[in-house]
């Protein structure tokens, strides 16, 4: 009897980018500069904030999904106020 195990490639082995829907400088850009920053230094590579402003971040959103699905641009988001009460949704 053979055993065969198997291995994933270490991930990431490239730059990863983070794309932010916000300008530099904007609580959303700072908490993804913390946060790449520490996935940098546990995982060996380097996460680069790319800021996409405008649209009220729908110009992010698209360029991550135009983007090659490899895991190496991921979406740094936040969530849109939600309505509380029905008058707003009219």
């Amino acid at each position: 009897m053979t055993v065969r195990l198997a291995s994933a490639d270490t991930y990431p082995a490239r730059p990863v980018h983070l794309v932010v829907g916000f300008s530099p400088g904007s609580a959303s850009d700072i908490n993804a500069r913390v946060v790449g920053q520490w996935l940098s230094e546990r995982l060996g590579q380097p996460f680069v904030v790319d800021n996409r402003a405008g649209a009220g971040g729908n110009i992010a959103t698209e360029s991550v999904v135009r983007a090659l699905a490899d895991g190496y641009t991921l979406l740094y988001a936040s969530t849109a106020p939600i309505p509380s009460d029905k008058e707003s949704l009219i």
